[in-house]
């Protein structure tokens, strides 16, 4: 009896160390501006010397799931231009709101530095530019994070998908496109509502297949195709344009790629960009640069193929730390600004603004990962009503609201790994990049797995979706 009872304790010990190995603590709140009382967007709260966190939503809320076993390490809240706020992660309190005071340094104390340091815009960003090599990563590594990929019109989601996806680069100096892979390990919510009537999708699909013959109007009817082909056309288009291979691959991965030809910060900046130091601000107690980025004397080019897309000018943000000259967040938008793209951009997205991102990086043993990332779109559809004569506009039918889709990406990574034991182990495993491939719900995977906070908006949205069909697949 004694023997059974020893060894029932033992089996609850043994559960009990693993149940304690992967508990987590929840922590959740609210973040505000001590000053304006508004919420703060995009600010950094993660575990101190780890590479645990997330960001804020559009409300200012987070959460944020921690091992059990970093209880006695220091959190950190920090945005741009504001005071960061510490404590223990044992003592942080869920139910008290986190309120941000404003800091910023002088722009004043440039001057007052004996170093030769850059003083233009200009030669700040070359600087950093050319210290990429050295702040970016250099050796291989993976990161695991969470992707929410959002596509709507002005009222509704069309489209869901969020997914647990690994991303692999072997380092900086590589060329993405040969050295750079994704999988989607996991799959949480996978709803499509979209309408299937894109014949500019379908006829952009038969150009890419040499299908020439296919390309005569009497062809390109909506009542003479296939809905199963149309189907098709759109899902090839998706993983062009959406696909997570072409952001990471793109000129639009701005700093991963500015060693390649043509890149869009590449050795010809200057020629497309301009950039004007607007002040110092303070980021967790360190000092950054923040520099206004508006057109130069060139019009700027993606280079996509099959889409004509030139003839943009850029405006935005750069966030350069001071002391060692890393990037640490873009704000950036690409406008229409050529008359052949003002025209198309109206007529089939009703906007100006073709291309809007937001990255931001974290500082991990000295070099900077990438920690968020937001890109918007719009996208190319041809559904609801268009009038085909001047003066012929019915208002009634005309809903914008309705016609004009764009797509939304959202990216939080949380873990990097640098052991090469464990990279290796995952490299032999096959690799999936398709985000829009759906797969089976696992539960299990997603109970301890950081996400990023729905806003309240987005969690209205998307409950009306689930009056319409679950969006979870068991």
């Amino acid at each position: 009896m004694k023997v059974n009872y020893i060894k029932h304790l033992l089996t609850l010990s043994i559960c009990f160390f693993c149940f304690s190995a992967f508990a987590q603590k929840e922590l959740k709140n609210k973040i505000s501006d001590f000053g304006t009382l508004m919420p703060i967007e995009s600010a950094s709260i993660y575990v101190q010397n780890t590479t645990i966190g997330t960001v804020s939503n559009a409300d200012g809320k987070f959460v944020l799931q921690v091992p059990t076993q970093f209880l006695n390490d220091t959190l950190v809240i920090s945005s741009i231009g504001f005071k960061s706020f510490k404590t223990p992660v044992s003592e942080f309190d869920n139910t008290q709101d986190i309120y941000l005071e404003e800091d910023i340094a002088s722009l004043d104390e440039i001057v007052l530095v004996a170093e030769s340091r850059p003083k233009t815009g200009n030669d700040i960003v070359s600087k950093a530019l050319e210290k990429l090599s050295v702040n970016m990563p250099e050796t291989p590594y993976l990161q695991k994070g969470f992707l929410r990929h959002k596509e709507r019109n002005r009222r509704e989601f069309k489209w869901l998908i969020e997914s647990a996806i690994t991303v692999y680069d072997s380092s900086y100096a590589s060329s993405a496109p040969t050295n750079l892979k994704i999988n989607v390990d996991q799959v949480r919510k996978s709803y499509d509502l979209r309408d299937v009537d894109s014949l500019l999708t379908y006829t952009a699909y038969l150009k890419e297949k040499a299908n020439k013959g296919n390309l005569h109007a009497r062809n390109l009817r909506r009542d003479t195709i296939k809905t199963s082909t149309l189907v098709k056309a759109i899902k090839w288009n998706d993983t062009r344009i959406n696909g997570l291979q072409n952001l990471f691959e793109s000129k639009l991965n701005v700093f991963r790629n500015a060693n390649t030809n043509r890149a869009l910060f590449g050795d010809d900046v200057l020629d497309t960009h301009q950039f004007r130091l607007d002040t110092i601000l303070v980021d967790n107690d360190r000092k950054l640069y923040k520099i206004e980025i508006s057109e130069s004397h060139k019009y700027i080019n993606l280079e996509t193929k099959g889409i004509y897309n030139d003839g943009y000018q850029a405006k935005g943000w750069l966030y350069i730390y001071y002391d060692n000259y890393a990037i640490k967040k873009l704000e950036y938008e690409l406008v229409a600004a050529s008359n052949a793209q003002k025209s198309r951009s109206k007529t089939l997205f009703d906007t100006q603004i073709n291309h809007k991102l937001i990255m931001t990086f974290r500082e991990y043993q000295d070099k900077m990962y990438l920690n968020y990332v937001y890109y918007e779109t719009p996208k190319l559809v041809n559904v609801g009503y268009k009038p085909t004569k001047p003066g012929e506009i019915n208002e009634a039918e005309a809903n914008t609201d309705e016609r004009f889709y764009y797509t939304v990406q959202e990216l939080l990574f949380t873990e990097i790994i640098l052991d090469s034991e464990k990279i290796d182990t995952v490299l032999q495993q096959p690799w999936d990049p398709d985000i829009f491939a759906v797969k089976p719900y696992n539960k299990e995977f997603w109970r301890n797995y950081n996400t990023l906070l729905e806003s309240e908006e987005d969690e209205k949205l998307i409950q009306d979706l689930t009056k319409r069909s679950s969006l979870y697949k068991d």
